[in-house]
């Protein structure tokens, strides 16, 4: 029993030795991996940044070879390259309605063709309407001075004939508001009126055409012509 026992305790030292081999070797091993690969650390801290957005920015990016700095650059060449094609396409610019409002109320309304005058049915009417083609044909001549010649001669009767003066006697009686002989009419009708010796218009505007060539105007004759 005591060689026994002898034994034991040298056989105890020697594993106490192993076993604090062993545990120095693992804690050595244990460091060496805490401690990371110079490379590795290198690679590590040099990373890619994000690709570029779509609005054709890029960030600054650390590259972990030249070869992958070169593609990098690339694609962000391109990307400046097409980034007119990236952005979308601004629309046209559309005018304020205020404008638009504005420019339709200044706007001057179209003016519609001047209608013809209406000339009534009368002895008023039928001087009017003389003068004003009159007018056209610069063929001078009053109101005042018609209307007083037309009441001598016929009192305002166009359908007035005279059977009894020498015009009568000759076989061209004078006929009309204003005693016009059917000669006289056919010399000084005006285009533009009827011709008729008893319509009121052109019995008007024929007796002051007669009138203006031998008397200067209408206004100008006071008793037979």
């Amino acid at each position: 029993m005591s060689a026994s026992s002898t034994h034991g305790p040298r056989l105890t030292r020697t594993r106490r030795v192993s076993i604090a081999g062993v545990v120095a070797a693992g804690a050595a091993a244990a460091a060496v991996s805490l401690v990371p690969d110079e490379a590795a650390a290198a690679q590590t801290t040099k990373s890619v940044a994000p690709s570029p957005v779509a609005t054709g920015t890029v960030s600054p990016v650390a590259f972990t070879t030249e070869a992958q700095g070169a593609q990098v650059n690339t694609v962000r060449d391109g990307i400046g390259g097409k980034q007119s094609a990236l952005l979308p396409t601004p629309a046209p610019a559309q005018q304020p309605a205020a404008e638009e409002n504005s420019t339709s109320e200044n706007a001057e309304p179209e003016s519609e063709p001047a209608s013809e005058p209406d000339y009534p049915n009368t002895l008023d009417g039928w001087i009017r309407e003389a003068m004003a083609i009159m007018d056209e044909h610069d063929i001078p001549g009053s109101y005042e001075g018609i209307h007083r010649n037309i009441m001598r001669e016929s009192s305002g009767d166009p359908n007035a004939i005279n059977n009894w003066d020498i015009n009568a006697r000759n076989g061209v009686p004078s006929k009309g508001l204003l005693q016009v002989i059917q000669p006289t009419f056919d010399a000084y009708h005006v285009k533009g009126t009827e011709y008729d010796l008893y319509d009121p218009v052109a019995n008007i505007v024929a007796a002051c055409n007669y009138a203006a060539d031998r008397y200067g105007s209408m206004d100008n004759v006071n008793g037979p012509y």
